[in-house]
């Protein structure tokens, strides 16, 4: 490696030019990535929701119903002329009411009252009209926009594609934002760090460079989800700083003894592979996400790992050409040192040592008990309530109540049993309405005496469709009984049939991320294991430090379970593989100093040695990526976003608050067993 390093020294104007080059492409790039902001599109192609909707698509050449439109104050031509306008809107595949159930000449000849009421009140109530639609895939920006054009204030609108439309609008903006908050805090923070005003400019620049790199690098994939957007620029800048961090203190320690480039070499050297371990327990935290089912893991596992291989590229390349080149300018502008002494924080926190040690135990298995048991949320309903869209939604339930869609398809056999299985999901608890062919034209009246357009909704050439209305919310126990109740049914008629709607999504969402869930974890814990038992070649350390983190994670998820709050369930998903991979490094810094002290102190002036000594470094660590878990909390509108970067945030500091105040406990306690199962250990005072 030296000759490599110093190839690095002595072309650093070549290489801080090409990383500018690359950066500024990149930068070009990362504005033609396609985002992805359906989370439907994640499931697995066997879920039984995806199946169904695939066969929608091609059966009836056509998608599900995705948004929902009051029109207030309308007679019934002034709503039919509105849908007119409506579905010649660029985005809306389709749009429903009353004329395609009962018949356009029949709206328009018959008097109400002549109608089935129990219908009628679904479309049309007190002169408010309220429409189904479908809008297209990747074009719900577009097309709700459009649509509150046509409709104006006075009118409302909900639905998936609405939340979605929402999204597209937020994601962007609120990756800024996030910096925004994050950025200023960071400076504070690396100012306070370290002894020069310019070194924090200098470690913002390094990141930003390797952050830009990574996300102008995903025009490779397909596209990338909003998730990976909001969340991946924050974590990737704040689980890397202290590669950047670790270098520079190696150069300003050789620098007393040596000139710029031989500081440097010798920097780069001693760092190597302490930054490269840091980065392994990261990368492998983030590439158990790989491993879901659930592709959102994926997604964002595949940019994580790729964006902290990027940092690692930068800190080890970039940077150092960067800091000979301004090296200048960092000594003159060196100030006195802002961090405060712990010399005498080591004593302190070993006296604390036992009470916390107790504690930690007392409530380890009610923690994890509890997170085991949080409620979990798997939609976006929630996503804009503050909003326009939030407000229409309640207006729309105000009128028309709470209205959730359900798409069963079943073989097109005999109108009998089609009845029969109607008959049967109308008797379902919250089933409002069940629409199909029989229950609009009647089991015996044959097909092709309806019109072909009608016909056509209910029927294609293997499958019969029936749309199914209840009275529930998008998601929850009620929801989710309600939905194996109609598959229940389906099931006593026919061998075949499929169930979507973004109810039955987030069914099978449910159960897909359950079991992604035990594997991704176990997957974790492994890999991070293996990585300890080489780093320490111990038997009982990794045993130790993972303790020290899980416990913290399962406190971490338990706060949700005792608060009584739900928890959005991709923060549930991803915060464990995070946390884990992101703040072991703590407890690795920690212990390899009390092993290191152990060569020639007791256990009890080791540790205190260590905590003092590693102090600094952890809280600076800590500090960068709890802010910005709460910079994403904060600058979120999205619940799954803010939900991950509160997790985020309260799990660095609680494990802060493990490895320091927990963790020196277990390794003074488990002093004698440490130094029997470790081969490394070969004579301790």
């Amino acid at each position: 490696m030296d000759t490599f390093f110093s190839l690095i020294i002595r072309h650093k104007k070549s290489v801080l030019a090409t990383f500018l080059l690359a950066t500024a492409i990149c930068a070009v790039l990362a504005l033609k990535v396609p985002v992805n902001y359906n989370l439907v599109d994640y499931l697995p192609r066997d879920a039984q929701s995806t199946t169904a909707i695939e066969l929608i698509k091609g059966e009836f050449e056509g998608n599900l119903p995705n948004a929902r439109v009051m029109l207030t104050n309308v007679s019934i031509p002034e709503a039919l002329d509105f849908k007119e306008k409506i579905s010649s809107t660029d985005g809306v595949l389709s749009v429903t009411w009353l004329d395609d159930v009962v018949g356009l000449d029949t709206l328009r000849t018959t008097p109400l009252e002549f109608l089935d009421t129990s219908l009628v009140k679904n479309y049309y109530s007190d002169n408010n009209a309220l429409m189904t639609l479908t809008i297209e895939n990747g074009k719900e920006s577009i097309a709700v926009n459009a649509i509150y054009g046509l409709i104006g204030e006075n009118n409302a609108a909900s639905g998936e594609a609405v939340n979605i439309a929402k999204t597209q609008e937020m994601a962007v903006s609120e990756v800024l934002n996030a910096m925004a908050i994050l950025t200023p805090i960071l400076l504070v923070i690396l100012t306070i760090s370290t002894t020069s005003w310019i070194e924090p400019l200098l470690f913002l620049l390094t990141i930003g460079i390797a952050v830009i790199i990574n996300m102008g690098t995903n025009i490779m994939f397909k596209n990338i989800s909003f998730i990976t957007l909001t969340v991946s620029p924050v974590l990737q800048l704040a689980v890397s700083m202290d590669y950047a961090i670790f270098l520079l203190h190696n150069f300003n320690d050789y620098r007393s003894s040596h000139g710029p480039e031989k500081a440097m070499l010798l920097a780069l050297k001693r760092s190597l592979p302490t930054v490269a371990a840091s980065a392994a327990t990261t990368v492998i935290g983030f590439a158990a996400l790989i491993f879901m089912r659930f592709g959102i893991g994926a997604d964002l596992g595949l940019n994580l790992v790729k964006g902290v291989a990027f940092s690692f590229i930068s800190v080890m390349i970039f940077l150092p050409s960067l800091t000979l080149l301004t090296y200048k300018a960092i000594d003159r502008t060196r100030h006195a040192r802002l961090m405060p002494d712990f010399k005498n924080t080591g004593n302190v926190l070993m006296k604390l040592r036992i009470p916390f040690l107790m504690l930690a135990i007392i409530i380890l298995v009610p923690c994890y008990l509890a997170q085991s048991n949080v409620e979990f949320l798997y939609g976006a309903g929630n996503i804009a309530r503050a909003s326009r869209a939030g407000k229409d939604t309640a207006l729309i339930e105000e009128k028309f109540g709470e209205e959730n869609v359900l798409v069963l398809l079943v073989p097109k056999e005999n109108a009998g049993k089609e009845a029969e299985l109607c008959d049967a999901l109308s008797g379902i608890p919250n089933v409002t309405n069940v629409v199909s062919y029989v229950t609009s034209a009647g089991a015996e009246i044959p097909r092709e005496f309806i019109p072909e357009d009608v016909a056509k909704q209910f029927y294609s050439e293997n499958y019969a469709r029936i749309l199914i209305y209840t009275n529930t919310e998008e998601e929850g126990p009620i929801t989710f009984d309600t939905v194996r109740a109609i598959t229940d049914a389906a099931e006593k008629f026919y061998d075949t049939h499929y169930l979507a709607g973004q109810s039955a999504t987030l069914y099978d969402m449910k159960n897909v991320v359950s079991a992604d869930n035990s594997f991704v974890n176990l997957l974790a814990v492994i890999g991070i294991f293996i990585v300890l038992l080489i780093t320490f070649r111990s038997l009982s350390l990794p045993f130790i430090l993972l303790f020290t983190i899980e416990t913290a994670i399962w406190i971490n998820l338990a706060i949700p379970y005792f608060a009584g709050n739900a928890l959005n369930f991709v923060g549930y998903l991803i915060i464990n593989t995070v946390q884990l991979g992101a703040t072991v490094d703590y407890a690795i810094l920690m212990t390899n100093t009390y092993m290191n002290n152990r060569k020639t102190l007791n256990k009890r002036d080791a540790m205190e040695i260590a905590l003092a000594d590693n102090l600094p470094a952890v809280l600076t660590s800590a500090g960068i990526l709890s802010t910005a878990g709460f910079a994403l909390a904060l600058s979120s509108s999205n619940p799954i976003v803010s939900d991950l970067g509160t997790l985020l945030g309260r799990g660095t500091l609680l494990s802060l608050g493990m490895v320091t105040l927990v963790l020196p406990a277990l390794l003074v306690l488990f002093d004698k067993i440490i130094k029997k199962t470790t081969f490394s250990v070969k004579e301790w005072n």
